[in-house]
């Protein structure tokens, strides 16, 4: 890990994402860009009224006209809301039940259109109105608005950077030490309380990715109420081909 980001006590945390903002890395699909489709894996835990949805999802995105394919599957939901995911389930989905849905043009759209601004002012207005800033929520606005880029869209190196100087701007963040997912990664972890929940994004050290975002809220239906875990991104030939050769 960057000895400065990770280690260095005396860094705030706007000056910690500032400084891994500075020092992104490029990962091999970012200069993968001939390629005509965006592919995402991801794993989720999601409250769905009083009971946990989990699900697994490989995304295929044309990014020329928002096309593309979902492959599904979903464990059996788990009653209640105080459910703590566990690695042991994540081997539990490739033996579950699959379903393929086909998009056409338009149906499968980014989370914020392409090209996404440039500075990191202007694409955190695109996240959450500035009309709201001073309200509980915005916060929190801002962080799922960053998730929703990682898990909707492959951001590159120059993205990755800004989001993570969005990230450095929003009110009352606090860096937590180094953390591992649920996937067995090491990263830097951040989080914000606000609007009546926790969210803690895991970030990789090197490249400026969301590994995995959690939210727990508090209240009277405290508990989980998401968990996504980011395993692959990348582009790709085809609506079928992957980055690697990673399962």
């Amino acid at each position: 890990m960057p000895a400065t980001a990770a280690t260095d006590p005396g860094l705030t945390p706007h000056q910690r994402l500032m400084t891994l903002a500075s020092s992104v890395a490029s990962t091999p699909a970012d200069a993968s860009t001939g390629l005509p489709y965006t592919y995402l894996h991801t794993q989720s835990w999601t409250r769905a009224t009083n009971v946990i949805t989990r699900s697994d999802v490989r995304r295929w995105r044309r990014d020329s006209d928002s096309s593309g394919r979902e492959l599904t599957r979903r464990l059996r939901d788990v009653p209640g809301l105080t459910h703590r995911p566990t690695p042991a389930e994540r081997s539990s989905f490739p033996a579950a039940p699959k379903k393929t849905t086909r998009y056409l043009a338009g149906e499968l759209q980014p989370y914020l259109a392409e090209p996404l601004p440039v500075d990191a002012t202007t694409l955190a207005g695109s996240l959450a109105p500035r009309e709201l800033a001073n309200e509980p929520a915005y916060p929190r606005m801002l962080v799922h608005g960053v998730i929703g880029l990682a898990t909707s869209q492959y951001l590159s190196q120059e993205q990755r950077a800004e989001t993570l100087r969005v990230l450095a701007g929003v009110p009352n963040i606090s860096f937590e030490g180094e953390q591992t997912d649920l996937a067995g990664r090491a990263g830097l972890d951040f989080s914000v309380t606000a609007d009546g929940s926790t969210t803690q994004l895991i970030l990789n050290p090197g490249t400026g990715e969301v590994l995995s975002a959690h939210e727990q809220v508090t209240g009277a239906r405290a508990g989980l109420f998401s968990l996504v875990l980011i395993l692959e991104r990348g582009r790709a030939a085809t609506d079928t081909s992957t980055p690697s050769s990673r399962p």
